[in-house]
């Protein structure tokens, strides 16, 4: 596939080298064309070592060839990372001072940009029609991330991962084959979080990202998708939110994410828990926030009460066909524990599959990357990935596309 990669100024260019390098490693052709801003990040040198083409930043350079057009008539796909407000900005006004503006004008392909900036200026009227403007001629958005930012600052602006944009813009071309095609998929993603009082709740450290990845990879294989989101950021959702086949649903307790997994379980074909759920709520909550001037000393005793088992829940309510997925987030100390306690838990649930999540202070929840071990209903590994959280769905599809091949009643 021929991929044009716009680089713009911005700081996030770093990320892009990481993106162009998994496109090459992937087998895809790919021309750079940063702008001049752009090189005072990543230099010329850079891109062409890593594209294995020459770079160029004029339209004035290879003539005869039309360069100026002849790369976006070529292209397959346009990727814009990062894609700052003023190149955001002149795509929308349709400006073409540069070989990358005349590239997005000439070009019949997909294209999809990352943005990258300050809270501030993403949020700015300007840049918020913009988007508005770009996504109605059919631009496809990643992002941006909430998280640090430069300069200390922190908010929505941070550009998404090389691997999400990589993922974001296969599915825009029919990258990976449409093995999910017809099927009606439900999948529930990051941390519910249980109210003490107004100010306080019960929590845990799950972004949602794994859930919204699980999401994406199923809408990419031509599933319909249904994404209940408990607490994700609004970067994070926000590429979902964009594609068509994905119906973002929000919760926030562990008794609304149970009931709008419910009202959506009846229809769907597979559905994936992949949600951090809390266990315990409060069992009373309080109306006032819980001063602690009226707190007794030596602190507060909370009474908590189980939640109902929302998986456990599905699979007893479960319809012919169906196939459910769980995740149990485990802290092992080593793999014998993690397998022992994964089988426990899906012989105790009955999934058809349950991908044991390691997670720990610096793995699984908040980091970019994750490691999952898949087990079936018989306790057998069906698969083992460590990678990214796209990578990881993607195996984890692969395992429910075989264990639906597999069953009594496959797709």
């Amino acid at each position: 596939m021929f991929v044009v990669v716009g680089v713009t100024g911005g700081i996030a260019a770093y990320k892009t080298v990481q993106l162009v390098r998994l496109l090459v490693k992937a087998g895809h052709e790919v021309h750079v064309v940063p702008t001049d801003d752009a090189l005072r990040f990543v230099g010329l040198p850079t891109w062409e070592a890593i594209s294995r083409h020459p770079v160029t930043t004029s339209v004035h350079d290879d003539v005869a060839r039309v360069r100026h057009v002849s790369l976006g008539q070529a292209a397959d796909l346009v990727i814009v990372a990062p894609a700052t407000a003023n190149t955001l900005a002149k795509m929308t006004a349709g400006l073409a001072d540069d070989l990358l503006g005349t590239t997005l004008l000439a070009t019949t392909a997909p294209v999809v940009v990352a943005p990258a900036m300050h809270t501030e200026m993403w949020r700015h009227p300007s840049t918020v029609h913009n988007m508005a403007t770009l996504r109605e001629r059919g631009v496809i958005v990643v992002g941006p991330e909430s998280g640090e930012l430069t300069g200390g600052d922190s908010g929505p602006g941070r550009m998404s991962e090389p691997e999400a944009i990589l993922d974001t813009a296969l599915a825009a071309v029919g990258g990976r084959a449409a093995d999910l095609d017809g099927l009606r998929v439900v999948v529930s993603a990051g941390g519910t979080r249980e109210p003490i009082d107004p100010v306080r709740y019960i929590g845990n450290r799950s972004s949602g990202r794994q859930g919204v990845a699980v999401a994406l990879a199923a809408a990419d294989r031509g599933a319909d998708v249904v994404l209940v989101a408990a607490h994700v950021d609004d970067g994070v959702l926000a590429t979902a939110s964009a594609l068509p086949r994905v119906r973002v649903v929000r919760a926030g307790t562990a008794a609304e994410l149970g009931a709008a997994v419910e009202a959506e379980a009846g229809a769907a074909d597979v559905i994936v828990m992949a949600a951090a759920v809390a266990d315990y709520r409060v069992a009373e909550v309080s109306p006032l926030k819980r001063s602690k001037d009226a707190a007794p000393a030596g602190g507060i005793t909370l009474d908590l009460i189980e939640n109902d088992d929302i998986l456990a829940g599905l699979v007893r309510r479960r319809r012919g066909g169906q196939t459910i997925v769980g995740f149990a987030a485990e802290t092992p100390g080593d793999g014998e524990t993690l397998l022992d306690r994964g089988r426990r838990k899906a012989a105790r649930k009955g999934t058809d599959l349950l991908a044991v999540n390691e997670v720990g202070w610096a793995k699984g929840f908040e980091a970019a990357d994750n490691a999952v071990t898949v087990i079936d209903a018989e306790g057998e590994v069906v698969a083992a990935r460590r990678g990214s959280k796209g990578d990881v769905a993607e195996a984890l599809w692969d395992a429910v596309i075989a264990v639906r091949r597999t069953s009594a009643n496959p797709k």
